[in-house]
């Protein structure tokens, strides 16, 4: 049995202030290119992926930011301290926002489970909450693994934008805790390919 971990904002302790997050997915992988599930994998960018970091450090170039934190993994540090680059400021990097553990199903390609596992990937699809890989961590696990990370950063971003590097699922799990939604479709948050978000956050 999992605990649902889906708590209304006023309940966290947010009130009426908007908090600003840039929620960032770093440049690609070369499992991301491949469609392969790379959960907690560490691994550099991919040529592709590199090329993804300077278009959004680009397009953020004229945004204000106050912080930069930062996922552990390779391809999430080096997104985030090209983003630092010419604003004075070091990248945070917060164990806690490592990615999802996928266990066994590490390397795997997602069209492999979709097709030899599709009950499976069904329940990706409709209700990915209780969904665990085998050896792996679920998604309600990893959602209480940073929710206490989650409320700091949110009090913080009250007082500028905060950009977030984080790599797929665990972006896309963080995006629903700060819009105060739940996650759907695992499937579509598997894969990085460089892009970002505005995100503002009752705090």
């Amino acid at each position: 049995m999992f605990l649902n971990l889906f708590v209304p904002h006023a309940l966290l302790g947010f009130g009426n202030q908007m908090a600003r997050f840039i929620l960032i997915r770093p440049g690609a992988t070369d499992f991301d290119d491949q469609g392969r599930m790379k959960g907690c994998l560490d691994m550099p960018l991919s040529e592709a992926g590199r090329k993804q970091v300077e278009r959004i450090a680009a397009e953020l170039a004229s945004m204000e930011i106050n912080e930069i934190v930062s996922a552990p993994c390779e391809s999430a540090v080096t997104t985030a301290n090209r983003l630092a680059v010419g604003r004075g400021m070091k990248v945070k990097v917060v164990d806690c926002l490592r990615n999802l553990d996928h266990g066994l199903w590490h390397g795997k390609l997602i069209e492999e489970v979709r097709r030899t596992q599709p009950t499976v990937y069904k329940q990706g699809q409709e209700s990915p909450m209780n969904l665990c890989p085998p050896e792996g961590e679920s998604i309600q696990q990893a959602k209480k693994r940073v929710l206490k990370e989650i409320k700091k950063l949110t009090k913080r971003a009250a007082n500028g934008n905060i950009a977030i590097v984080i790599p797929e699922p665990l972006a896309s799990i963080v995006q629903s805790m700060l819009e105060g939604e739940e996650m759907t479709d695992l499937w579509k948050s598997e894969t990085d390919a460089g892009n970002w978000e505005l995100i503002e956050s009752p705090n």
